[in-house]
Order: structure tokens, then C-alpha cells, then sequence
């Protein structure tokens, strides 16, 4: 089965924060373990995609671009997105299936908005998940406060249950390319 890595919103802006918004829970922590997920798929020959916000820094200048942090490797693919959902109208959808990808490993930013609205998208697409467990994060609520959210979705998002495609949380330190999800249908 082919695979791909999608990293999702990884953006300077959003994950440093500005004068309205404060960064990203363990913002270094989470740029080292997308770090070492895309060295895993390079080494690997895995695909490399990106998605970017065009929400983020008014979807122009360096707070608009990947976090200069993260070792994006030469010819990425680059999806720029207008809403939550990264696979809503963008090319995404129409590469991952001209490319014949079946899973998905997915990481970046904002837990509760836009990976878990790619990962239960990703399922309902036919792709198999999985989620990187420290490999996304967000901010704090007025409600939960960002260890929750992202607990939270780590919890939920783990659905094995479904019958056809479906994602797992796995942590960075496993072999994300070799996909578990046969073992559970």
C-alpha cells in the first residue's frame, strides 16, 4: 500500500503565535517530532505533503509559510486551504488518488479544528489513518486547556471500531509506515 505523510497547518504564525493568539503547546517538542517523522518517510521514499491555512498570517509573508524549524524537503507538495477541512477545495483529494495512496499519517496544528477534521474526512475518503500521537498540538481553551484537547482527540480519534477505514493513534517512536490497521479488521 502506498503512503503518504500530511503535514497539516505546521505554520510560523500559527505555531509561534502573535499579539492575538499565543503559540502552540510544546511548540519545540512538536517541531522535533515532525522533524524526525519526515526523516522516517524520506528514509522510507514516503510522499511528503504539506497543507497551509490561508487564514494563517493573512496567507501571506514568512508567518504564512512552514515553521522555518521544520526541514521541509525540496518538491513537497504545498496544498493551500480556505477552510478546515484540508481536503476541501484543494488538489489533495485528486493527488492522493492519482498517486494511489491508501494511508495517511498525519501531524501538525490545530488538534481540535483542523487534524481532526482531515482525519475523519481521510477515513470517509477511503484512506487508512494514522494519527501521530505527539505529533499535533493546539492552544488553550476557554474550556479545556491544550494537554486535554489534544488527550482528548488522542482518545477519540483512535477508532478502530469502524468497519472499513479508519485511523490509530501511534507514537512517533513506532514504525508509522508499517500500518496496523489490517490487524483490527
Amino acid at each position: 500500500m502506498k503512503q503518504a505523510l500530511l503535514v497539516i497547518d505546521a505554520q510560523q504564525e500559527l505555531m509561534d503565535g502573535n499579539k492575538e493568539y499565543e503559540g502552540v503547546y510544546q511548540k519545540e517538542q512538536l517541531i522535533n517530532t515532525i522533524n524526525e517523522v519526515i526523516e522516517q518517510a524520506s528514509e522510507q521514499k514516503v510522499d511528503i505533503l504539506f497543507v497551509r491555512d490561508v487564514d494563517v498570517s493573512s496567507g501571506e509573508g514568512p508567518g504564512f509559510l512552514v515553521h522555518e524549524k521544520i526541514n521541509v524537503p525540496d518538491g513537497s507538495p504545498v496544498f493551500d486551504k480556505k477552510a478546515t477541512n484540508a481536503f476541501h477545495g484543494t488538489g489533495l483529494l485528486d493527488h492522493l488518488r492519482e498517486n494511489e495512496i491508501g494511508h495517511l499519517v498525519i501531524m501538525g496544528c490545530q488538534t481540535e479544528y483542523c487534524i481532526d477534521t482531515a482525519v475523519r474526512t481521510a477515513t470517509v475518503q477511503g484512506f487508512d489513518v494514522t494519527l501521530v500521537k505527539e505529533g499535533h498540538s493546539t492552544t488553550n481553551s476557554n474550556v479545556l486547556n491544550a494537554e486535554q484537547i489534544i488527550a482528548h482527540h488522542n482518545k477519540t480519534l483512535h477508532g478502530h471500531n469502524n468497519v472499513d477505514h479508519f485511523s490509530m493513534v501511534r507514537s512517533s517512536k513506532e514504525d508509522l509506515f508499517s500500518p496496523t490497521h489490517d490487524t483490527y479488521r
